[in-house]
């Protein structure tokens, strides 16, 4: 059993993930159980727990622990002194008083602890991304974080694709400041969200009024290209998984944080596979203007997001 305490909802994220997919790596048949504290009923615990007659392995994630009722509280907490050998548990609770029985409770019964610290300092959000940039086999010079910082702000969503989109995006080993102006001038990566976001839920006269702007403070084409591309890469992702698979499960099937699936699957209403094949040829399309390809990226830009709107709704 693992208690993840923290509110920092990327860090605690990452840190679930850790140790499912640690569990996962030993035991790859492993079925993952991904639950809401408030949604786990008296008794549940109990069934996902029960030793498998064939030996099978469960991995239990309950998020948002502080909502589980009393009563479920005194299950964990008795389960917590004799745990199964098959089952790994996982239990994210974001400190506080809420929850504080279930907290003091498997910490006594010796479950392992992880805890994540809230990011609030200048020089803790530095060691963030440079900490992303190493993750991903790349550096980041001291100047060129700062800018980065300066250029996308302190949340580390936003940091975190910000740094991924920018190790994709450049060849050099080091990052410099260099580049992050050319990619990231004016809050690039939030702005190419946007502009994503407005064309797949068909809102062409946002969406273009977005890029213009975009364009305007000088967002690289190519960064705008990419957001349009994960855009539509979600709602395949999404709209291709099994249609029995629900919460979490869903969430881990394609990759993706909860919170997001959620929003894909919304922008999924008017969508069907013809027009995201339109769609992500478009883009295809688009990228290689845009890299020399084409005489006007903003033409090209324009022209795919019109393509992407009018795919969706089918004319």
């Amino acid at each position: 059993m693992t208690l993840v305490v923290g509110d920092e909802e990327l860090l605690v994220e990452r840190a679930v993930n850790g140790v499912v997919a640690a569990a996962r790596a030993a035991h790859s048949s492993a079925e993952v159980h991904d639950l809401l504290g408030g949604k786990v009923t008296t008794g549940e615990l109990t069934q996902l727990t029960s030793p498998s007659l064939f030996g099978d392995r469960s991995v239990v994630v309950i998020r948002s622990a502080q909502d589980l009722a009393k009563e479920v509280i005194t299950e964990i907490v008795t389960y917590a002194k004799h745990p199964s050998e098959d089952t790994v548990m996982v239990l994210a609770h974001p400190g506080g008083v809420k929850g504080k029985a279930l907290v003091d409770g498997v910490k006594k019964a010796g479950a392992a602890t992880i805890t994540v610290n809230k990011v609030t300092k200048a020089g803790e959000r530095l060691d963030f991304v440079k900490g992303e940039f190493k993750r991903a086999g790349r550096s980041i010079s001291g100047d060129a974080a700062q800018a980065l910082l300066e250029a996308v702000g302190n949340d580390l969503r936003e940091l975190a694709a910000a740094c991924s989109q920018l190790a994709f995006d450049t060849e050099d080993k080091t990052i410099s400041a260099a580049a992050v102006a050319r990619y990231h001038k004016g809050r690039a990566e939030v702005t190419g969200f946007n502009v994503a976001d407005s064309a797949v839920e068909g809102r062409l006269a946002d969406a273009l009024e977005q890029l213009r702007w975009a364009l305007g403070t000088g967002v690289a084409p190519v960064l705008l290209v990419s957001a349009l591309a994960g855009g539509l890469r979600s709602l395949a992702k999404v709209g291709s998984a099994p249609r029995n698979l629900r919460g979490g499960q869903l969430a881990s099937h394609v990759g993706m944080p909860p919170w997001k699936v959620d929003r894909v699957k919304r922008q999924l209403n008017g969508w069907g596979p013809e027009g995201l094949a339109r769609a992500i040829q478009a883009v295809a399309s688009a990228d290689e203007q845009v890299k020399g390809g084409g005489a006007d990226p903003a033409y090209a830009l324009e022209h795919t997001v019109q393509v992407i709107v009018a795919s969706r709704t089918g004319r």
